[in-house]
């Protein structure tokens, strides 16, 4: 039988978004309906309210959570009724050309539900990321669902299903960085800072953090930096270059997605070293740069999609680590708020003082 739930959705484009009530349908054949427990405000969800992903309003918001399957449709054997998930948006086929030759975290089919969630009236809604998560319960495609260890807090897990496993698969799985390398994380936001972190667990040898808030960069720091450059009153690429004994960073991650900070990227990266653009640019950007330059600089040029992640495989991994005591996931939560407290979040994100806020329910 379907449920009504309350749920935070953008009706149009630029408006406030509201608390209304939904109508979630019972689970279809590979789906599963999820009682949410926590969601992260990603700026991600931002960008839909604002219309920079697509007009499909209205938008059930949130993608960012974690929470327990309350029931299944037909042919789930993934996960069922009373296990402890974190959603992701990337359910992967098992049949495109990415998955049949061993690279299912580029899956290139990822699927969601079939079945519409509608307002009252009958109006379907377009969940953000397949996932739509700013609500009491959601439907998604049972792959979106990963289980992990129910010991982990809720409002921490969740943090995985999106910005967090960006930033530490930007480091860890697309940058690779390794043991002795020089790391720059240009934006030290919630991904930058996860990039920060991921670095440090990878035994990164050195860390510089970049942006231009102080703030922000404090917080770099007690995620794992060990030098800062702000920006605004400091060249970063001739800092960078000055940190690393002239030579440039061994991995810069570029966590802000803009031509110019990519250019800082580029040019503050060591010879043959590995950029990656983990910061999402908007559709009017380009990028400039002198091809010979590419040629002549060697290394990588990369881009990171979700940090490279394969959710069964990392999830539970990087949540084990956290019930360790050796990733400290709960640095990102810098407050707790109600669904109704999700337009001032995003406010609150405008004012760069936050790295996350995060629903419970």
């Amino acid at each position: 039988m379907a449920q009504q739930v309350k749920a935070v959705i953008a009706r149009a484009k630029g408006a406030p978004v509201e608390v209304t009530t939904i109508v979630v349908p019972d689970p279809g054949p590979g789906e599963a309906v999820v009682r949410i427990q926590a969601c992260g405000v990603c700026h991600t969800d931002l960008h839909y309210r604002e219309g920079g992903i697509n007009d499909e309003f209205p938008f059930l918001l949130g993608h960012e959570a974690a929470g327990i399957v309350e029931s299944v449709g037909e042919g789930v054997t993934e996960v069922e009724p009373g296990d402890f998930v974190v959603l992701n948006w990337r359910a992967v086929c098992g049949q495109c050309r990415a998955c049949k030759r061993g690279r299912p975290q580029y899956c290139f089919n990822t699927h969601n539900a079939k079945q519409k969630m509608t307002l009252l009236d009958g109006t379907e809604l377009s969940p953000a990321l397949g996932i739509g998560a700013f609500a009491e319960k959601t439907l998604v495609a049972a792959g979106q669902c990963t289980k992990v260890d129910p010991a982990a807090e809720p409002a921490v897990a969740g943090l995985l299903g999106c910005g967090v496993m960006a930033g530490l698969g930007a480091a860890l799985n697309t940058g690779n960085v390794g043991r002795g390398d020089t790391v720059a994380v240009i934006g030290c936001g919630g991904v930058g800072g996860a990039a920060v972190m991921g670095s440090r667990l990878a035994g990164a040898s050195k860390i510089i953090a970049v942006d231009i808030d102080d703030r922000k960069l404090e917080k770099a720091r007690a995620l794992g930096a060990t030098h800062t450059v702000n920006s605004r009153t400091t060249d970063p690429v001739e800092a960078i270059r000055e940190l690393t004994g002239g030579n440039g960073a061994d991995v810069v991650v570029e966590a802000v997605g803009r031509p110019e900070t990519y250019r800082q990227a580029f040019y503050a990266r060591d010879l043959a070293g590995t950029v990656v653009l983990v910061g999402v640019p908007t559709p009017e950007m380009t990028l400039e740069l002198p091809l010979l330059d590419v040629f002549g600089r060697g290394g990588a040029l990369k881009s990171s999609w979700y940090g490279d992640c394969l959710p069964s495989r990392d999830f539970p991994m990087l949540i084990d680590l956290y019930l360790q005591g050796r990733l400290d996931l709960g640095a990102f939560v810098t407050e707790t708020i109600e669904l109704d407290a999700v337009e001032q979040a995003f406010e609150r994100m405008h004012q760069g003082d936050v790295l996350r806020s995060v629903v419970v329910l």
